[in-house]
């Protein structure tokens, strides 16, 4: 019998590359305590006990705890982490532009909605 077939009669996959019960809930654990974080922040420090003000540093917060969390859903639990590095690559460079893109037609978007004039057969409401 081939190996792919040995592993399948086991029950196991060829495409976990390693991840086993400890290694899931390690990163479950990681990503329980960063959304614990995040509620943290927003209910307590925030809300709560007022120690930080709404506002760029909160949301630059929330942003990089977003993307950290992310990232492990995306490497562990997607299996990116254990592909080869030049199919990494092609999805980085894809994702990046997706997001320029994204910023792109947000700012023309926001460039547009100012620029047009008032008309009377036209009004801008």
């Amino acid at each position: 019998m081939s190996q792919y077939q040995d592993n399948i009669a086991h029950g196991e996959h060829a495409h976990e590359g390693g991840m086993d019960k400890k290694a899931i809930w390690s990163v479950f654990g990681v990503l329980l305590a960063l959304t614990c974080l995040e509620f943290l922040i927003a209910l307590g420090f925030v809300h709560h006990w007022q120690i930080l003000a709404k506002g760029a540093l909160v949301n630059t917060i929330y942003i990089v705890l977003t993307l950290v969390k992310a990232y492990y859903i995306v490497a562990f639990f997607m299996h990116l982490k254990f592909e080869k590095s030049s199919f990494i690559v092609t999805v980085a460079i894809v994702f990046i532009f997706i997001i320029y893109f994204i910023v792109l037609m947000l700012v023309e978007g926001g460039f547009l909605a100012g620029a047009f004039q008032e008309h009377q057969l036209f009004p801008n409401k």
